[in-house]
């Protein structure tokens, strides 16, 4: 499989390990946005053997702590898209990043919950206790 992330330079990386590496997003959906992905090619989570995915899960923390210091976010959203029908564009396993920031949206409450629309606020939905 051909990856377009494994065109980047690891001069281009923030962050890595034996098994994984860590990117900015290259179309952020917030300042810091970041992708973390196994160097191995493999396109779902699915694929990634339990070394791969603990060594991606290790990044994740590493470029937390790094986004603390330096953007200050108030809250993080951590995302992975497993197969089309999830929203996964590039077929090489990445798990998003998206640091949060107070005032970003009128009402976070539901965070990932809104990737399917109308769906996210629990407490306000029709038919909610």
């Amino acid at each position: 499989m051909t990856s377009p992330f494994l065109q980047m330079p690891p001069s281009s990386w923030v962050a890595s390990n034996d098994l994984a590496f860590a990117i900015r997003d290259g179309f952020p959906v917030s300042p810091g946005h970041s992708l973390v992905l196994p160097r191995r090619a493999v396109p779902t989570w699915d694929e990634a053997t339990r070394e791969e995915r603990i060594a991606m899960l290790d990044l994740v923390e590493v470029v937390r702590g790094q986004l603390k210091s330096t953007n200050q976010p108030d809250g993080f959203n951590l995302g992975v898209n497993i197969g089309e029908s999830a929203g996964q564009t590039v077929m090489h396993l990445h798990m998003h990043i998206i640091p949060r920031y107070t005032g970003d949206v009128e009402n976070p409450r539901g965070g990932v919950r809104h990737v399917i629309p109308g769906k996210g606020d629990y407490i306000d939905r029709p038919g909610a206790s």
